[in-house]
């Protein structure tokens, strides 16, 4: 594998990862007894850390590339498989 298809691939994990991490992040105002903004939707979250959410989107595609780099390694993930080549 070429070290553009991997970082392609690790790119596309870490994009795909915020759909798991996000929902974790979802803590309202009224969870945390936080007085509401003006204009702040009650069910928004209180307060937004984009650096944790990052890090664990992060750590989440990391691990999940090394996942899929160790299959394709051993050939369980082979391509012309996968597209139906074979």
């Amino acid at each position: 594998m070429k070290w553009t298809s991997a970082l392609a691939i690790y790119l596309l994990f870490w994009a795909f990862s915020a759909f798991f991490v996000l929902p974790f992040h979802g803590r309202r105002a009224s969870d945390d007894a936080t007085p509401l903004v003006r204009g702040q939707e009650p069910g928004a979250p209180a307060s937004f850390r984009p650096g944790r959410v990052l890090l664990q989107m992060t750590i989440a595609a990391t691990v999940t590339f090394a996942l899929y780099y160790i299959a394709y390694v051993n050939g369980w993930a082979d391509p012309d498989v996968l597209t139906g080549r074979a």
